[in-house]
């Protein structure tokens, strides 16, 4: 770096310094010297169709590459559309640098034309926010931002870069190092406080393992299965720790909460022990605190020290990296009654989830199943909504190959998520299973496979409606269907190859499984519409506030 680069130069080199390989963004009149000095960087560029897009794209190259997604955009309304992606990466903490464009400096505050105060609109939404104020501090925030976004409890953070910084050069020494001595990084679990552990859970007669998004987060996806063995523990997992263990292993129990499996909710209600590995015992898991908490002893595992205590009260609470406390825990010998396991294990198999094969219309379940049959080693990227919930029941995930918006539950988030995937990892196929209304906030991202020919398959369940508001208006409202029903659909075929992408319709049990396989094995992207049936319910269900083992739709 030398003091002749411009801001926008230095931006680029920080880039480079920081092995950025993808940059996801959107051009506009605030981020036009940034632009220019993207024209021959060595980083490549993804030019995404609507900011949304660029955000959730960036999302799915974290998710599947394990390095921060990159994103830069426009002022104004060009990052104000990128509010909800910063908001989702938030939810489910996920790395991210966003570049938000600015006015000049000087019109900052003066209702300047495309300006917008995203330092205040982001504060609640980023692990951390800057304002560019010169051009030397430049690789200093890039530094910062990358180990911010990166460590610890991974999250967004946002870069707000006014247009006269880009074109302006450096007036004294370059900032490199970084400067931040309020974070901090969660301290190393001691050995007394483990064996507090093992000894509460050696006491218990009902232990269980409760797998959260931060096993995957920390790859302790082997440990975790190593210990649950060596002592045969159930394990339940959440959303997005779903792969925490294989789908296969009799430990696995299912995912617990709303739409979780009957024998996982049983088990987080008759449990006397559970150990929480890296979840935030949210609202979807956990509808009933005050029944949850009754009977039990709980350790709460987390990196996030403001995530302990906030929803249950643990009875013991550790601030610290779970891959760090199971490596400790594998360590140490370890008295577990585990006879109650196989009363899990049973229940699993006496309940597992199912459905009623039919002789002509296709059930989505069944779809899911076929997708699992023949692409076990997928990543799979869903949208939201019903599609998103079968997909987590009836996909047998061996590891962390779900792609999914947990905590936001954001529409439309499917496909950008699945092209930033295979950007990520390109030797893996990449799915994405979407529902036609999520499809529709976001179709216009398939511009992006026909560009670049990423073999992404998009499966498309086609009901009609908005699946799950639908079925929540069957269930809680008089089955008064107010604006969940389309009265009117676009050609999804026609539409799919107009962005030059290969198109399949299935709409009879009868072609289902051979005509899957041949899109599934086609070498370049693909769009699969299925058909399923409007009143197609997700079961089983715990009603939203009701105790885990209020379980409905099992016969």
């Amino acid at each position: 770096m030398n003091h002749e680069q411009t801001g926008a130069q230095l931006l680029v080199q920080s880039f480079v310094d920081n092995d950025v390989e993808y940059v996801f963004g959107y051009p506009g009149g605030a981020v036009l010297p940034l632009y220019d000095a993207f024209y021959d960087a060595p980083f490549k560029h993804i030019l995404t169709r609507h900011e949304q897009g660029a955000i959730h794209a960036a999302e799915g190259y974290a998710r599947s590459s394990g390095k921060a997604g990159v994103v830069v955009l426009t002022s104004g309304p060009g990052a104000t559309n990128a509010v909800t992606g910063i908001a989702d990466a938030y939810c489910d903490s996920l790395p991210l640098v966003v570049i938000t464009g600015q006015v000049h400096q000087q019109g900052i505050g003066l209702d300047a034309f495309q300006e917008a105060d995203l330092i205040s609109l982001t504060a609640p939404i980023t692990k951390h926010n800057y304002q560019i104020r010169s051009v030397e501090e430049i690789p200093r925030v890039i530094n910062e931002a990358f180990h911010v976004a990166s460590t610890g409890r991974k999250g967004p953070v946002v870069i707000d870069f006014p247009k006269d910084i880009g074109i302006s050069k450096a007036r004294g020494p370059l900032q490199t190092e970084m400067n931040l001595p309020g974070y901090t990084l969660a301290p190393n679990v001691d050995i007394e406080t483990v064996h507090e552990l093992a000894n509460l859970l050696a006491q218990a007669q009902r232990p269980l393992l409760l797998a959260g998004a931060g096993i995957n987060h920390s790859q302790s996806n082997d440990m975790l299965t190593r210990f649950a063995e060596k002592y045969h523990l159930p394990v339940v997992t959440t959303l997005l720790g779903l792969g925490a263990v294989p789908y296969d292993s009799p430990l696995f129990l299912g995912m617990g909460g709303m739409h979780g499996s009957y024998a996982a909710n049983m088990a987080l209600s008759e449990s006397d022990c559970v150990i929480n590995f890296g979840s935030r015992f949210d609202d979807r898991l956990i509808g009933d605190v005050a029944a949850f908490q009754q009977n039990k002893q709980i350790v709460h595992i987390d990196i996030d020290q403001s995530e302990l205590n906030k929803v249950i009260q643990a009875d013991l609470a550790i601030h610290g990296d779970v891959k760090s406390v199971l490596t400790q825990l594998l360590g140490l010998p370890c008295s577990v009654n585990s006879s109650w396991t196989e009363t899990c294990i049973e229940r699993h198999q006496q309940y597992p989830f199912k459905y009623r094969h039919a002789e002509t219309f296709i059930r989505p379940q069944q779809v899911v199943e076929l997708i699992g049959r023949f692409t076990d080693e997928a990543v799979i990227a869903t949208d939201v909504g019903q599609h998103q919930m079968w997909t987590a029941q009836y996909y047998p995930f061996k590891k962390a190959q779900l792609i999914t918006s947990g905590g936001l539950g954001t529409m439309g988030y499917g496909i950008p998520a699945a092209i930033g995937a295979q950007l990520g990892a390109p030797n893996q196929m990449v799915i994405a299973i979407v529902g036609d209304g999520g499809f529709q906030m976001t179709n216009q991202e398939m511009a992006i496979l026909n560009e670049y020919q990423l073999p992404v398959k998009i499966i498309m369940l086609n009901n009609g409606t908005l699946g799950m508001v639908k079925q929540w208006q069957h269930k809680f409202h008089g089955q008064r269907y107010s604006e969940s029903v389309f009265s009117a659909q676009p050609d999804f075929q026609m539409l799919s190859n107009a962005y030059g992408v290969k198109s399949y319709l299935i709409t009879q049990q009868q072609e289902l499984e051979s005509r899957l396989y041949e899109a599934l094995a086609y070498q370049g992207p693909a769009f699969i519409e299925i058909r399923i049936s409007p009143d197609e319910m997700v079961v089983p269900m715990v009603p939203s506030g009701k105790p885990n083992h209020e379980v409905e739709g099992y016969e």
